[in-house]
């Protein structure tokens, strides 16, 4: 009796194990019942970004971005439209983004908890394609922001149902390589960074109180 007692304390534990890590009878189903949620190759993909470089630059130039350009921008309340600090922002991360044609950038759209789920989505959309629209006009190529998306209210800084700043945003983040780059495939990373050093060095055409026979 023992015996049959764990047995049947098995054969529980594993049905509970199916229904936990796959659904309803996905422990006697067909190959093939379970629907791959999208998931499936992260870890192949991982591995191949970190063997070749790019996970690396990426990460690193995301946190450059974080710590040289406000990546925040903050809206009125029920408003897409981007006001002056809004706009000094977003010319600042334009201004950050020339520098590397080589990066991708997400945009993400986001509310506060004022107003249904459904207008929330549609209005952090509005939000994050005004801060989209604005960076393609000062020079963003439109191919280089390709991921735009809105979290709605789903994402508050501030947990308040009612009428918040902070939580009525766009966020900008370095999200990858433009098309696998052949500076990142080739290890060559440093080349960015020699491009931009050698900007840097070019004397600013200040002249200003300069006479036109000082000059000559």
């Amino acid at each position: 009796m023992r015996r049959v007692t764990l047995s049947a304390a098995a054969l529980l534990a594993l049905s509970a194990c199916a229904q936990t890590a796959g659904g309803p009878g996905v422990f006697d189903a067909e190959a093939g019942a379970v629907i791959d949620t999208g998931t499936f190759g992260n870890a192949t993909m991982h591995n191949t970004l970190v063997m070749n470089g790019e996970r690396d630059y990426t990460v690193a130039l995301a946190e450059r971005f974080d710590a040289e350009v406000p990546s925040t921008v903050n809206f009125a309340f029920n408003s897409a439209q981007l006001g002056p600090e809004a706009r000094a922002i977003l010319t600042q991360q334009a201004n950050w983004m020339n520098q590397f044609p080589e990066l991708r950038f997400s945009v993400y759209g986001h509310t506060d908890l004022v107003g249904s789920d459904s207008y929330n989505y549609n209005l952090g959309l509005r939000r994050a394609q005004a801060a989209v629209n604005y960076l393609v006009t000062h020079g963003v190529p439109r191919s280089s922001l390709k991921a735009l998306v809105s979290y709605g209210e789903e994402q508050p800084l501030v947990l308040t149902q009612n009428r918040e700043r902070a939580n009525r945003r766009t966020v900008t983040e370095v999200s990858g390589f433009l098309r696998r780059h052949p500076t990142v495939l080739n290890g060559k990373y440093a080349e960015v960074i020699f491009r931009e050093y050698v900007q840097s060095a070019v004397p600013s055409q200040d002249l200003e109180g300069v006479t036109a026979a000082g000059l000559q």
